[in-house]
């Protein structure tokens, strides 16, 4: 039986670097291929991350959409309700009057009694009663000549309204912040509420028309 040659040296470094170079592009092809994969498998995972941040934006567009919503319906709300009338405790208490009547008064010297001066005679004209204490009318006329002593006392009402018309003869009147003024018959004038005034002088024949809200009310004499 005939025997092998015996491979040279050379054949074998030959054979041993084609070893190695395969060996080489194998383990390169390897690298490469996972570098691949793993790049791959970074990109995928990059494009998810992606997509979950675009999914979750409308969700909070929304969400921020409806808190502001929810806010604006929370400040309109106080707003509507400071806008609704308040009720008047004071008003709904006030006790409603009855119904006023008409009232009728034809002169009658008879009727002209003593009153709050003594000086003076009154001449209700039954306003009183027709309005249920709202409002006062009468005529006054002096009987006692003028008396500064006793007359000209400086005073004021506690009323809400108060008017004077001089139906006859004169009278000289005093009034704070005006001074004293000569009224004749035709003139008539306001005393607003708590004003100071006094009555000077006047003739033997003088009548005043008096109207005076309410009916009832106080005189506060002043000293001087």
């Amino acid at each position: 039986m005939a025997r092998k040659p015996a491979k040279t040296t050379a054949a074998r470094k030959s054979s041993r670097a084609a070893a190695k170079s395969t060996k080489r592009k194998v383990a390169k092809a390897g690298k490469t291929k996972a570098a691949k994969a793993k790049k791959a498998k970074t990109k995928t995972i990059k494009t998810k991350a992606v997509k979950a941040v675009a999914a979750r934006k409308p969700a909070r567009k929304v969400a921020k959409k409806s808190a502001a919503k929810s806010a604006r319906g929370s400040s309109k709300k106080p707003a509507a309700k400071a806008r609704a009338p308040r009720a008047n405790p004071a008003a709904a208490a006030k006790p409603a009057l009855p119904p006023q009547r008409v009232a009728v008064s034809h002169y009658d010297n008879a009727d002209f009694e003593s009153g709050l001066r003594t000086y003076a005679q009154y001449r209700d004209l039954g306003i009183v009663d027709a309005t249920h204490g709202m409002v006062r009318a009468h005529v006054l006329r002096f009987v006692e000549p003028c008396d500064p002593d006793v007359v000209s006392k400086l005073h004021f009402h506690d009323t809400q309204f108060q008017m004077v018309y001089v139906l006859k003869g004169w009278v000289k009147t005093e009034l704070e912040g005006e001074g004293e003024i000569m009224m004749r018959q035709g003139s008539a004038w306001t005393q607003p509420p708590h004003i100071k005034h006094k009555i000077n002088d006047y003739s033997e024949d003088a009548e005043l028309l008096e109207i005076i809200l309410p009916a009832d009310f106080e005189t506060v004499e002043l000293a001087g």
